[in-house]
């Protein structure tokens, strides 16, 4: 990298192993119980393993310092948070688990969103090999 971009390779391993940890945390919350069982279900498969995955792939770019894995973290953020947003928002209201798995649901998406936050930063782009 040519310039020091504060953070970098902090966030890359955080994010590997997050996603990697992600899958049977995943998979533990599918087999969690009848709550929501379906929602549950279609997430995972639809948007938690896909997003897991393709998180795994974008940290692994970004450890090699590969120009697209900031654009394939971008993607992977993007399906986090446009799955995990309103499923904590649901499991809130009408399950009332703040700390349960909807207030690590809530937190997660928080997370990912400062993460998107820092990751659409210009530098990021510019300063890596392609």
């Amino acid at each position: 990298m040519k310039e020091r971009l504060l953070g970098y390779w902090a966030l890359s391993w955080v994010g590997l192993i997050s996603n990697i940890t992600a899958l049977p945390i995943i998979a533990l919350i599918i087999s969690y119980g009848p709550p929501l069982k379906v929602a549950n279900i279609t997430l995972a498969i639809s948007l938690g393993w896909p997003a897991a995955i393709v998180g795994i792939v974008s940290s692994a770019a970004l450890l090699a310092e590969r120009k697209w894995g900031v654009t394939l973290t971008l993607v992977s953020l993007s399906m986090v948070i446009s799955g995990m947003g309103p499923y904590s928002v649901v499991r809130l209201i009408t399950l009332q688990d703040i700390y349960g798995i909807g207030g690590f649901t809530l937190l997660t998406t928080l997370l990912s969103t400062l993460a998107l936050i820092y990751w659409c930063n210009p530098k990021h782009r510019r300063s890596i090999r392609l």
